[in-house]
């Protein structure tokens, strides 16, 4: 059985406009407007262009996305931020809400074709049609809130599909592991209480949102013990994800026993990311997404989907996209990471250093609550 891979066209056509970097140009003030917006085409354009090049296209199986209907939008979102940012994108466009997530005009009809690839995916793996799939989908959405957009996000695409799933589909535990630099605070809050799916975020300590993601956070309610953070230092590298999948990520699947897998897969904690300071290589992501292909194996038939958020260096994160994308087909291509031409030996300090097991072993501890 093959890959599936969603993508369109369209999803380039989201315009970001002109800001410096991930912050809001102030003409008035002292930040000059820069040539784009941080989180731009650019990225999403040239993984698929090396998906191409590579002949790994031709070998995956071609889901077509369809947009969210606004009753899948409104099992996560408020009418009034829907109808908000509808009434923006058909005027001449505005923001999420954080003042970092603009948009243009038609965004919103992208953004729920976003959301809509992600729901295509889960319905191609569920129904079998695809072992696994990767959605290639933008805007990215695990900050989306369910009043406001956050983080280049407007619409909570993983979220959305999610509950598609259990509600239209029938599907019950469900998995979300975040990889993403970034917390995925948007994922977090939408199952904050929800016992049915597990979500598993790994990030950067302290990075964005400011504050969010420490490892207190467990879920509440019903859901206590369904959430898991795993805060890890600037600086941790495939020694420190190693081991936190192997003692957080791994054992807490294993408890949980999904009947799905989901990766919000950004590529922002790689080492040349200009918004994250980690230290994560093309190949690293490619052996974690085949311990959660052995974790699916083992739990739900291996049912796994990757579906797209962060990424923006734009030399590394197309290799580690590939790499990712390579593990779920079990296909290696010829191609070969061009930073390894700078770096023969590899990026230094990717073993796990004592800080970085202090951390992790925070996170272990709450491994037992989950059920």
């Amino acid at each position: 059985m093959t890959t599936g891979f969603v993508w369109h066209e369209r999803y380039l056509w989201h315009n970001t406009g002109r800001q410096t970097g991930p912050f809001q140009a102030d003409a008035a003030g002292w930040l000059e407007p820069d040539v784009r917006h941080r989180e731009n085409a650019d990225g999403k354009r040239r993984l698929y262009s090396l998906l191409a090049v590579s002949g790994l296209l031709d070998q995956l199986a071609p889901i077509a996305p369809r947009p969210a209907t606004e009753e899948q939008l409104l099992c996560v979102h408020t009418p009034d931020y829907l109808a908000r940012i509808r009434a923006e994108s058909e005027a001449w466009g505005g923001d999420g809400g954080d003042g970092a997530t603009p948009f243009g005009r038609g965004s919103y009809e992208v953004a729920k074709l976003s959301a809509g690839g992600v729901i295509a995916a889960f319905d191609a793996v569920i129904a079998g049609e695809v072992r696994n799939a990767y959605a290639l989908v933008r805007p990215p959405g695990h900050h989306a809130l369910a009043d406001m957009g956050m983080g280049f996000c407007l619409l909570g695409n993983a979220a959305i599909a999610t509950l598609h799933a259990q509600r239209e589909r029938g599907v019950g535990r469900i998995a979300i592991v975040d990889w993403d630099v970034h917390h995925g605070n948007g994922t977090q809050a939408a199952f904050y209480e929800d016992p049915s799916v597990l979500t598993i975020s790994l990030h950067q300590d302290g990075n964005f949102p400011p504050g969010s993601g420490p490892v207190e956070e467990n879920g509440a309610g019903a859901g206590t013990g369904c959430n898991i953070n795993v805060p890890l230092p600037p600086g941790s590298g495939t020694g420190a994800y190693a081991a936190a999948f192997e003692r957080v990520v791994v054992p807490a699947l294993d408890r949980f026993a999904p009947e799905l897998i989901v990766v919000a897969s950004g590529f922002d904690a790689s080492a040349m990311d200009p918004l994250g300071r980690m230290m994560l290589t093309p190949a690293a992501y490619g052996d974690l997404t085949r311990t959660l292909m052995a974790a699916a194996d083992r739990h739900c038939d291996g049912r796994l989907v990757l579906e797209h958020e962060g990424g923006y260096s734009e030399e590394l994160s197309p290799f580690c996209g590939l790499a990712a994308i390579e593990a779920l087909a079990g296909v290696e291509t010829e191609v070969r990471d061009t930073i390894l031409q700078v770096y023969p030996e590899g990026f230094a300090y990717q073993e796990l250093q004592a800080h970085q097991e202090q951390a992790i072993e925070r996170a272990a501890a709450l491994v037992p609550k989950v059920s």
